[in-house]
């Protein structure tokens, strides 16, 4: 279908350029390279030229290069991609432009000496031109699927939080915020002209600054803005205040990066974030009927059975609304990778979001992490039923009995040998494995 509507547009430049905010295109995932490199092949096809940005070419533009892209821009680069674009339209000679990768004409790498492009004036960016764009198709698969039309938008970029598994290969720790009254003023126009129902925040961490919170929603209540969204933030962020005036401006559902029920392995993580900041933000979130959901990552090295018990208790304990579980994942340029990058064999890369494998001496086995994950899941999904039904909790029963069947079985001794080393705070929420097993009465 892409290369058709190439045939049938023809463009001189096809450019591949994520957003930037989805943490699972700085997993580099195998099929994304693949999809990616299959558009620069159809670029060439109708005669156009292709331009790559992501997490992935930013670390990798060498690679990207050698599978067909003609040009790799790293880092904030919507300048460089604009003066680029100008220039190739123009044919105009192609200027020395900051985190501008390509190869001359014998096939020499070339590059500037800033290998990263820097947007200090990202805030300041116009708004999506979302009228050149049909929205249409776009409303017809959401109404399909959940019954509403949902569309993204942003109100920052990056993060300055220093968790030691994160990359930032775009704009490292910087945060940009754009001003409270643009982004009240986007959400009025897809409200309005755009019909939008919802909106996901893509956003790394929403509300870092409580004021700026606070003119968010004074100027959403102003132009009776208020749709229902979705947000990425911090349990730490979530005081009282800023959860009312997250609820004022219409916020619905907030996803928190908790990792782990275990203090001792967000502190190994350098998560800078107390398990009592989680249960604080989960009593105000449901005082305020906002939806508290958890990111929660199995396997950092460190973690045993006794942590993954404590998370599965704190779960139980704090009840969130919903959760989505990961497995730790090496990214290039992390504290994370370089202390297990010895561990790494020839799979580097998981082939997409599904594959949810250990790539890394963890201290089980791929399988049992996806055991446990199947079974916490199906309990907490359990929990939105006002009474459970007998068939459900016998499932449930089940995967909990896999669980405890596996423990024995799909442990790594020598890391767990390691795991001692590196954690070594007492555990303070002990779960015994025969209380995993049965299904506990909600």
């Amino acid at each position: 279908m892409f290369a058709a509507v190439l045939e049938k547009h023809r463009p001189k430049i096809v450019a591949v350029y994520e957003d930037d905010f989805n943490f699972l295109s700085k997993m580099c995932l195998t099929r994304m390279r693949e999809v990616a490199w299959e558009m620069a092949k159809a670029a060439h096809a109708i005669g156009g030229i292709a331009i790559a940005h992501g997490s992935d070419s930013t670390d990798n533009p060498v690679l990207f290069l050698e599978n067909g892209f003609d040009y790799v821009l790293c880092g904030e680069a919507e300048d460089t991609l604009a003066q680029l674009c100008t220039s190739i339209l123009h044919a105009e000679k192609i200027p020395e432009l900051n985190g501008l990768v390509g190869l001359d004409g014998q096939g020499h790498l070339v590059q500037s000496p800033h290998r990263l492009a820097k947007n200090p004036a990202w805030t300041e960016l116009s708004c999506p031109s979302r009228d050149l764009i049909d929205l249409e198709p776009y409303r017809a698969a959401w109404m399909k699927s959940h019954g509403y039309f949902s569309t993204n938008m942003v109100s920052s970029r990056g993060c300055p939080y220093r968790c030691n598994w994160c990359a930032k290969p775009i704009s490292g720790n910087k945060f940009h915020l754009r001003p409270a009254v643009t982004v009240a003023e986007e959400m009025e126009s897809l409200k309005v002209i755009a019909g939008v129902q919802h909106i996901w925040f893509g956003d790394d961490v929403f509300a870092l600054n409580q004021h700026w919170v606070r003119e968010f929603a004074e100027e959403v209540t102003k132009r009776d803005a208020a749709i229902p969204f979705k947000i990425q933030s911090r349990a730490d962020l979530m005081s009282e205040s800023t959860v009312q005036y997250l609820k004022t401006a219409g916020c619905a559902e907030v996803w928190m990066g908790v990792e782990s029920g275990a203090q001792a392995v967000l502190n190994a993580m350098d998560k800078g974030l107390s398990l009592a900041s989680v249960i604080a933000a989960r009593r105000h979130l449901k005082e305020s009927g906002i939806r508290a959901c958890y990111f929660l990552q199995f396997g950092y090295p460190g973690e045993t059975w006794t942590e993954l018990q404590e998370t599965i208790a704190f779960v139980r304990e704090t009840r969130p609304d919903d959760i989505g579980i990961s497995f730790s994942y090496p990214l290039p340029g992390t504290v994370f990778y370089e202390r297990v990058r010895t561990q790494l064999g020839q799979k580097r890369n998981w082939t997409d979001s599904d594959d949810l494998c250990i790539m890394f001496r963890a201290a089980y086995k791929t399988d049992f992490y996806r055991a446990v994950r199947n079974a916490l899941h199906a309990e907490v999904d359990s929990w939105r039923e006002s009474e459970v039904p007998s068939e459900i909790k016998a499932q449930i029963d089940a995967l909990w009995h896999q669980v405890n069947e596996l423990e024995s079985v799909s442990r790594d001794a020598e890391a767990l040998e390691v795991s001692d080393r590196i954690i070594t705070l007492p555990s303070s929420a002990f779960v015994s494995i025969e209380q995993l097993a049965p299904f506990r009465e909600v």
